[in-house]
Parts: structure tokens; C-alpha cells; sequence
């Protein structure tokens, strides 16, 4: 086991990292930026150490930074967490050849599974089902608008190197279609350092459903089955719940067992997780694998009993997985709602600010994964998310009982936030009976 890890990144997951370690016997060296210099977290850190300034540009994004401050600070290891440098192999790279271990896959399992057009054609190999696609980087734009036709609208235009929602254009016609492939371009070029773009076809009223795998360097991989994604914004998450309500156990059974093997093609160790998008018929498609820790990664945690950060760094320090597939198990409902510093009611306008009155829920079933408290200062140089909202009850009913309570004694002023939104979600009659889809959130609100 390692005796000392440096955490790269900040907020919630860092402080997430701080506990799994303190919990290992680990001791944690946590950078910062000037902007992040008051945050309470890195108290309960052993060291904690500045690598620039507010922009993530000039401190969480510089890897040579991250590098001199883990050399300075003797560590084991780097812990990317979510975000930031978590899926660059750049990172990776650097972390090893300075003889530092990077919890997280190989380099060139985050290429590639980094690269979508090379992922798609891993899963077709590995037997994969993959959404319908032009099988190829769009270089001709006008046999672009002829596969499109072909295939017939809606389509959507992707990012190869893309990530978090973005680079992606979702487009009816072909007049749409001609607009979308320079735009696209030119954000995938500017979000990633890379244009390169392709097609695929649009699957209508699916869900998003994804399987949380878990690898050796043994060869062992193992899922901790699903969790549903649907409700979600512009391709953002907003709740998350395992299991999924919409897959009966015969499509559970094969969507789990083809992410295993979607990963075990890659050569993949570490905690990972493979997308897909499931229509109401049961057909699933395979979009792409996170080759990292994800945010909703407690839903899991709860509903399985098995700590997934800790195996993370167990796996990184050379431990074989001891358990069996046969060994995990679901045990009732786990649902997560993000909390983030925006106002729904103004287009979900970022609101960072002060917080002056910080009252958590609590009670039988309840976890809340925060960095936030009373006094604390949102900062709006990075991500929205103060919180992540996770109960576990034995029934989906009363795992929705238990949320819409907690919802309601969780006070975070006088910013805005989307506590109001996630109040009126899981009163809807369509969530209430877990009929949702990936667009249901911007059909209804």
C-alpha cells in the first residue's frame, strides 16, 4: 500500500480521496490554488501545498506543477479524482516516468477509450452493440449530409475527443447538419486540442444506463452493475439512481456482462465506467467509457456495500480484486441528486456567492458527499456542484420518500441553487413510476 498520495484536484472529491486514504493509512498531500488557499478540506489534509493561481489554466490544469509538488512532497502517488486531468494520459505519463504511480488506468487504455472513433471500433470487436455511426472522422462534409440522409434525422455530430457534454450537436435537417460540422469543430478543437468529429445516429427516448466496472493488473474485471442517468440537462446529470427502473434482469444481465467485456478488450485496470444508451424495447447501444472515478459513483457504493475509491487506490498499489462476480450484490434503491450553485428559473445562470446558512440533511439511509459549509465562498472560476445528495432505502418508493424529505430540510443561502428543481422532479407522476428518458427534463421543464 502506499504511504503517501497527492490529491489533484479540489472540492468534494478531494476531500472524498482525504477520507478513503485516512481510512488506508494513507497520508494525503492536497494542492491548491490561491482561490482555494481557505477551504476547510485541506485542514484535515497533511500537508496541503499552492501550485498557482484561481485559473484552473495556471494551477489545476498545470502538470508540471502537480508533478514538482508531489517530487517535493515525496509521494507515491497521484489521484486525479474527476475532471481536470483525470482522463489525460499527458498526466499519466508524467506521473510514471517521474516514477509516481497515477490511480487510474494505463495511458494507453485512456487513449484508447479516450478516443470514440477508436472505442466504437474496440466495442465491435469485443461484440459490443455501438449506435449506428458513419464508421469513420468526418472529412467530407458533403458525404456527411449524404450518410445523414441515409440513415435518416435526427443525428448527432460528436466530438472524437469529447467529454462532459461537450462538443456535441444534436441536428434535424440538413441545413443544421452543414452549420453544425464547422461549429462542432471549433469547439472540439478549442475544449480538447482536437477537431476531429463524426456522426452517429440519434436514438429517440432512450435512456442513458451505465455500468460501473472495476479491473486489476491481474486481468480480473468485475461491474457493480448499473446506474440510470436519464434525468439529466444538456447532457449534464442532474439525479441518479441504481438500479435502473427501466431494465428488467435479462437486459441488466447482458448490458453488464458487455461492459466487462468492452473492458477486459481495452487491457482495462482501474475503476471505469461504460455508457450506453437503452431504448424501451430493451436494444442497447454502447457511447463511450469514462476512464475514471465519476461523480455518482456513491449511488453505487451504496447499493452494492463495496467502497470504490478505496479499491481504486487498492488496485493502483498492485492488489488483486478478491471478490467474485457472484460476491456483489444489489440491496435495495440509491438515488443521488446534484446539488449546484445555479437558479433553474434563469436558465441555470451559475450563482456563486457566500454562504451563509448551510444545514445538511440527515437521518437513516442518508450521505451527503459536500466540501461546503456556512462562511464558505463559492467560487465561479470552477464547477457549480456544493453537494451530492445520496440515500439508499430497501424500495424505489421510499427511496424517492426519503430524497424529497431530505430535499426539504436542506437549506443553502441566500445563493440559488437546483434544490427547488429536484423538489418538483421527483414529484412528477413520470418519475414517481420511473418513466423517464433522456429528454424528458427539457420536454417538461
Amino acid at each position: 500500500m502506499f504511504s503517501r498520495l497527492l490529491i489533484a484536484n479540489r472540492g468534494e472529491i478531494a476531500l472524498r480521496i482525504i477520507r478513503a486514504c485516512k481510512e488506508l493509512g494513507i497520508q494525503t498531500v492536497c494542492v491548491y490554488s490561491t482561490e482555494d488557499k481557505d477551504a476547510s478540506y485541506l485542514k484535515l489534509a497533511d500537508r496541503a501545498i499552492c501550485i498557482g493561481s484561481g485559473p484552473a489554466a495556471d494551477s489545476y490544469l498545470r502538470i508540471d506543477r502537480i508533478i514538482a509538488a508531489a517530487e517535493v512532497a515525496n509521494v507515491d502517488a497521484i489521484h486525479p479524482g474527476y475532471g481536470f486531468l483525470a482522463e489525460n494520459p499527458q498526466f499519466a505519463d508524467a506521473c510514471r516516468e517521474s516514477k509516481i504511480e497515477f490511480v487510474g488506468p494505463s495511458a494507453e487504455s485512456m487513449r484508447l477509450m479516450g478516443d470514440k472513433i477508436a472505442a466504437k471500433k474496440l466495442a465491435k470487436q469485443a461484440k459490443v452493440p455501438t449506435i449506428p455511426w458513419m464508421e469513420g472522422e468526418v472529412e467530407d462534409d458533403d458525404q456527411a449530409a449524404r450518410w445523414a440522409a441515409e440513415v435518416g434525422y435526427p443525428v448527432m455530430v460528436k466530438a472524437a475527443a469529447g467529454g462532459g457534454g461537450r462538443g456535441i450537436r444534436l441536428v434535424h435537417n440538413e441545413a443544421t447538419l452543414r452549420h453544425a460540422l464547422p461549429a462542432a469543430r471549433a469547439e472540439a478543437e478549442a475544449s480538447f486540442k482536437d477537431s476531429t468529429i463524426y456522426l452517429e445516429k440519434c436514438i429517440e427516448h432512450a435512456r442513458h444506463v451505465e455500468v460501473q466496472v472495476m479491473g486489476d493488473r491481474a486481468g480480473n474485471v468485475l461491474h457493480f452493475y448499473e446506474r440510470d442517468c436519464s434525468m439529466q440537462r444538456r447532457h449534464q446529470k442532474l439525479i441518479e439512481e441504481s438500479p435502473s427502473p427501466g431494465l428488467n434482469e435479462k437486459t441488466r444481465e447482458e448490458l453488464c456482462k458487455a461492459a466487462v467485456r468492452l473492458a477486459r478488450a481495452a487491457g482495462y485496470y482501474s475503476a471505469g465506467t461504460v455508457e450506453f444508451l437503452v431504448t424501451p424495447k430493451g436494444k442497447f447501444y454502447m457511447m463511450e467509457m469514462n476512464t475514471r472515478i465519476q461523480v455518482e459513483h456513491p449511488v453505487t457504493e451504496m447499493v452494492t456495500g463495496y467502497d470504490l475509491l478505496q479499491w481504486q487506490i487498492r488496485v493502483a498499489a498492485g492488489e488483486t480484486l478478491p471478490m467474485r462476480q457472484r460476491d456483489i450484490k444489489l440491496r435495495g434503491t440509491a438515488m443521488e441528486c446534484r446539488i449546484n450553485a445555479e437558479d433553474p428559473a434563469n436558465g441555470f445562470r451559475p450563482c456563486p456567492g457566500k454562504i451563509e446558512h448551510f444545514i445538511a440533511p440527515g437521518g437513516l439511509g442518508v450521505r451527503v458527499d459536500t466540501y461546503a459549509h456556512a462562511g464558505m465562498r463559492i467560487s465561479p472560476r470552477y464547477d457549480s456542484m456544493i453537494a451530492k445528495l445520496i440515500v439508499h432505502k430497501p424500495t424505489r418508493a421510499e427511496a424517492i420518500a426519503c430524497m424529497q424529505r431530505c430535499l426539504s430540510e436542506f437549506v443553502i443561502e441566500p445563493i440559488k441553487t437546483t434544490i427547488p428543481l429536484h423538489k418538483e422532479i421527483l414529484k412528477h407522476p413520470a418519475v414517481l413510476r420511473g418513466e423517464v428518458d433522456t429528454g424528458f427534463i427539457e420536454r417538461t421543464w
